[in-house]
């Protein structure tokens, strides 16, 4: 039971975080990476197989099946290896997810500084997340900057 409650949990925190409002400043900007996403569809995904599997246990529990409890411990012990190969390639990987993120924000701020409104919303989610202002200075993008940073309180 609690393996489902925990796939529901991951399957909503997914959710949220793809349709809530940090989200929707990234997926409204025209050039809206398909890459930043897949993370969050994988999230989802994993939710739903947590909560398949937590099923799974139940019934075998309940039944006292031992295929049934056999097929459990075989998705879990599946579950763990992709999950330890995940955070193998995360930490491997971690230099390009940098150069991505360092990608998409040099173009935000390149289009802000061309068209004032067009990478407002991106610059500002940038800004507030990493408590930033700026490459090198604030004085060029202060309207998307945090107030914190700027004096304002």
């Amino acid at each position: 039971l609690s393996l489902q409650l925990a796939g529901s949990a991951v399957i909503g925190f997914g959710l949220w975080f793809r349709f809530g409002g940090t989200m929707k400043d990234f997926s409204s900007e025209d050039k809206s990476p398909e890459y930043f996403y897949v993370g969050l569809y994988v999230l989802v995904g994993a939710g739903a197989l947590m909560m398949a599997v937590g099923f799974f246990g139940c019934c075998g529990a309940m039944r006292e099946s031992q295929c049934v409890l056999g097929s459990f411990f075989t998705c879990l012990l599946v579950i763990f290896a992709a999950e330890v190969t995940t955070g193998v390639f995360a930490f491997i990987g971690k230099g390009v997810a940098i150069r991505h993120v360092q990608t998409m924000y040099e173009e935000a701020y390149n289009d802000y500084l061309k068209d004032r409104e067009k990478g407002n919303g991106t610059l500002i989610t940038f800004h507030s997340t990493f408590q930033c202002c700026g490459k090198e200075s604030s004085e060029q993008v202060q309207p998307t900057c945090p107030k914190e940073l700027l004096g304002h309180k």
